[in-house]
């Protein structure tokens, strides 16, 4: 006969497991309310004689507790449940010690090179990931229904983020930056108000991301074409600045304010490079990040927004100095960017940004 284990597995019946678990809660009780082992072996025999092929264990200890009531040896009945109730008890209790160890000790590699983005040997990765064993724990434990535990620990099926499940947190979100921008939003309990310049909507937008990633566990997507309105904001600040000063020049007003404004889009993206792979979040890495790259043709800041797209490809193609000094491809932000009949290289004013973007693909393609 086969036994099914709580945790699915079938295993070879042995009657010794049945007779030691009865001998311990007889052991328990005073000598008039014990059983012989004549009586045990009866038991034992009553549930071999049934004839099945399998049994579930929870089914063998429910005949056992029958067979006692039924001789009215209810103390031992009730001992045999407590004994019952504790191997429950040890079964559920808290397993995340050897792991969390292993993390502190840098010998859990299981669990530290599960996420190639984050570096399992810093403390606040760390901490992320030790309170991520604590939830994964509690979610097999408490939180899922067993046969879902269950399923997942037989490998029949995968259940995501466990490390996570424990709090009401969700998972991907697309950032409504243009709202935040023009209304202003709040960041731990202080107001941001709308920016007046590319520079700083590029900040607080890297502010929000970081916020934004602080709050969940996946990831998130920006669509940078809301950052136009304010490169043509720092245009527009910079000529009458420079009207003001030169005068009737208008000419080289505008050159100056070109200049200017390039100069603030090349800083502005380059804040939002360095930002957003250096800010660490409260998930122990890098925010997730997906720059959403889309000329719309109604849109009144087109062009003020393809200068931004060309930007961040040219500086995605340089790349990031690492630690020594050597340019590599930063994993994030991830660059979605659109076709359209305007530059699918038909001939449209922006085919040259397609272009540009195939070149930074073939050269900074991240291999994940």
């Amino acid at each position: 006969m086969k036994v099914i284990k709580r945790d699915g597995r079938e295993v070879n019946y042995d009657r010794n497991k049945i007779v030691i678990a009865i001998q311990k809660a007889n052991n328990e009780v005073p000598p008039k309310e014990q059983i012989a082992d004549a009586k045990i072996d009866d038991i034992v025999a009553s549930i071999e004689n049934r004839g099945y092929e399998s049994m579930a264990v929870e089914d063998i200890q429910d005949i056992i507790e029958q067979k006692l009531m039924a001789d009215r040896k209810f103390e031992l009945a009730k001992k045999y449940i407590i004994y019952r109730y504790t191997r429950e008890l040890v079964r559920k209790a808290n397993t995340t010690d050897e792991s969390i160890m292993g993390l502190i000790r840098n010998s859990n590699k299981d669990v530290m090179e599960e996420n190639s983005n984050k570096n399992a040997v810093i403390v606040s990765t760390q901490r992320d990931l030790i309170a991520g064993e604590v939830s994964k724990d509690l979610t097999r434990r408490v939180l899922l229904p067993e046969k879902i535990s269950k399923a997942h620990d037989l490998g029949i099926l995968h259940f995501h983020d466990a490390d996570y499940f424990l709090q009401p947190i969700f998972n991907c979100c697309l950032i409504n930056i243009s709202d935040m921008l023009e209304n202003g939003t709040v960041i731990n309990g202080k107001l941001i108000e709308s920016p007046k310049s590319f520079q700083v909507a590029c900040t607080v937008m890297t502010q929000i991301i970081s916020n934004v990633a602080s709050s969940q566990y996946g990831g998130q997507s920006v669509d940078v074409r809301h950052l136009g309105k304010y490169l043509r904001k720092t245009y527009d600040k910079a000529y009458n600045h420079f009207r003001n000063e030169l005068g009737k020049d208008e000419e080289l007003a505008r050159e100056l304010a070109q200049d200017k404004m390039r100069d603030d889009l090349k800083s502005g993206v380059q804040t939002i490079q360095y930002q957003i792979n250096t800010l660490m979040t409260t998930n122990g890495q890098s925010p997730f990040v997906t720059l959403f790259l889309y000329l719309d043709e109604k849109d009144p800041y087109i062009d003020e927004v393809a200068l931004i797209i060309e930007e961040i490809f040219k500086q995605r193609i340089q790349g990031i100095k690492n630690e020594k000094g050597v340019y590599v491809t930063p994993a994030f932000p991830k660059l979605i960017y659109v076709l359209d009949e305007h530059n699918c290289l038909k001939g449209g004013k922006y085919d040259y940004l397609t272009k540009i973007a195939v070149e930074c693909s073939s050269k900074r393609m991240y291999p994940d």
